[in-house]
């Protein structure tokens, strides 16, 4: 394959733009649609290396993505076990996430998607010299501009954290404040990283990153129970910070010492003017605005959560990471599996192919998201008693996240389609058309979510979200289905009705097998455990049972796809 001009020259039409701008774009969005800045895997192999390598790094990667996500977990465990989910930890959240978005917009997450291709590309045509100035260059333009956000931000934050945060006043405001200035500079160590991670990507060197986020989430737990003991009160959330702060770091430290393994030498060379700056900058831009929908939607929850109570913001996001383990696990997989074939078929212009691919990929989602939700809607409450209830989480704050979890259960389904429609734009070399569906996303979240807080509360809140991508999912199959001349709709609307009808029986079987073992068994932890894993496992053979029953043909399918996977 023809490796693409630099914008610059003639040759580079818009369509060779789009195509790449789609690809990096599904990437970087793919790894940043569950997870903290620790936890996501962005990049991907560079072209024309040998296949065994390669296929040895994607199994090496899964395994310490599976091992990052069982450690985040654990973060999430503990944290909860120190601090419920009061004032101090809804301050720590929205202090996150407000860094947490311009990392998003500026720093690792979307620069290293946009540079991995220009980098890669000199490496291709020998240009050695020519793309160590590159990476140099960016790696000081990032660091000076991330470092001046950063030094804003900290002198502004009096001024803009009241904004993400209205429901909070006196002492709880200023501990936001005070939390947003220690975790901002998070925000250089990532950007740095970016660049770092873009350059081992390119030499195919992946080990060190995919091992990082493991180690982001282990350090953070290890300073956490380290650190706590040295504060008291309220400022025991001090504690947290530093952490992050700590894991960040160890983040950023373990692919810099791998860069001793590449031919990859910096220099001072500070040329902002650089086509390849550009570039890469054009195609970030995309990506950015892509991710920074996502993590607006995260700070919409917090911004109402806030209005309702001090416990709300914190409750939202501890409901929030267990919603995202099916998606990640089965919507996100699928829609992987699925991309590349859908990019196949959408560049030879087989739309019929396209077309039946995706309408069998959305049967697929709604096949074990349908089923995985109403396990949710049916023991949400037992749910968050076995993760999280201990230490300073009571049952009260179990009672409130558990209201959360059950309704981001509804659009559990709904968001496993979004992202395969997504997937589809993609393809399709559309990607503005799938970032303008996310503004639409953004949009009615935020007015459902203005409309139902104060009733409802944070049920209300988390329900809006749902709406949301409900909207932009259909939106999505309405577009998608003038485009492809029909979209199976029969056929999905039959397969879901079965589905909906097996799900109910695992609804019922798993609740009713929880409820008996959890009296005979009790409430302890191991009862928990017993009770709570012996209801699911009931539900989910009584799911498989009725769909085999009704002929509902994705259940082999899903089969299929395991087995090759």
């Amino acid at each position: 394959m023809e490796t693409p001009k630099a914008p610059d020259t003639p040759e580079f039409g818009e369509r060779a733009i789009n195509a790449d701008v789609a690809v990096r774009a599904d990437v970087a969005v793919r790894s940043a649609e569950a997870f903290d800045p620790g936890e996501e895997m962005s990049g991907e192999p560079a072209p024309g290396r040998q296949a065994g390598r390669i296929a040895r790094s994607t199994a090496f990667f899964s395994v310490a993505t599976a091992a990052s996500r069982f450690a985040g977990l654990g973060r999430e465990v503990v944290a909860a076990g120190y601090y419920g989910i009061n004032g101090p930890m809804s301050a720590f959240t929205i202090a996150f996430q407000v860094p947490n978005l311009i990392r998003s917009l500026f720093a690792d997450a979307a620069l290293q998607p946009a540079f991995v291709p220009v980098f890669t590309e000199q490496l291709e045509e020998g240009n050695y010299r020519e793309a160590f100035r590159l990476a140099s260059s960016l790696l000081l333009i990032v660091t000076m501009v991330l470092g001046a956000i950063t030094a804003l931000f900290v002198v502004a934050a009096p001024a803009v954290m009241p904004i993400f945060a209205p429901g909070f006043k006196g002492e709880l405001l200023e501990l936001t404040v005070t939390l947003s200035q220690i975790l901002f500079p998070i925000l250089i160590l990532l950007g740095i990283s970016g660049v770092v991670v873009g350059i081992l990507n390119s030499y195919d060197r992946f080990g060190a990153f995919a091992i990082a986020p493991l180690f982001w989430n282990l350090t953070i737990i290890a300073v956490l129970v380290l650190v706590i003991p040295a504060f008291h009160g309220q400022d025991r959330i001090y504690a947290y910070a530093i952490a992050i702060l700590a894991g960040t770091l160890v983040q950023l430290l373990i692919p810099v010492f791998d860069l001793r393994n590449t031919p990859f030498k910096f220099n001072w060379s500070f040329q902002w003017r650089h086509p390849g700056v550009r570039r890469v900058l054009l195609l970030m831009l995309p990506v950015t605005i892509s991710l920074g929908l996502i993590n607006f939607n995260l700070l919409i929850n917090s911004f109402f959560g806030s209005l309702v109570s001090e416990q709300a913001p914190a409750a939202i996001d501890k409901a929030f990471r267990i919603y995202q383990l099916p998606q990640g696990i089965f919507s996100v997989a699928i829609a992987t599996v699925l991309f590349p074939t859908l990019a196949r078929y959408a560049n030879r212009g087989a739309i019929d192919d396209l077309r039946a691919t995706m309408a069998n990929g959305m049967r697929q989602i709604l096949f074990v998201l349908v089923p995985a939700a109403a396990a949710i809607l049916a023991l949400s409450e037992p749910m968050i008693q076995l993760v999280y209830q201990r230490g300073a989480f009571n049952s009260a704050e179990t009672t409130l996240v558990a209201t959360a979890l059950f309704w981001f259960a509804f659009s559990l389904p709904t968001n496993g389609l979004y992202l395969l429609q997504t997937r589809t734009f993609f393809s399709l070399q559309r990607p503005w058309m799938a970032t303008g569906i996310a503004v639409l996303d953004l949009v009615v979240s935020t007015l459902a979510a203005l409309l139902l807080y104060k009733p409802f509360g944070v049920g209300g809140i988390v329900a809006g979200t749902g709406v949301g991508t409900s909207a932009a999912a259909v939106a999505q199959a309405l577009i998608l289905r003038r485009e492809f001349g029909g979209l199976e709709f029969d056929r999905l609307f039959s397969t879901t009705f079965r589905i909906t009808i097996a799900s109910a029986g695992l609804a019922a079987v798993s609740y009713g097998v929880w409820d008996l073992a959890s009296h005979a068994i009790g409430q302890g932890l191991v009862g928990q455990i017993i009770s709570l894993g012996g209801g699911l496992a009931a539900g989910g053979l009584a799911y498989l049972a009725v769909a085999k029953l009704l002929r509902i043909p994705e259940l082999e399918q899903i089969l299929r796809l395991l087995r090759r996977r």
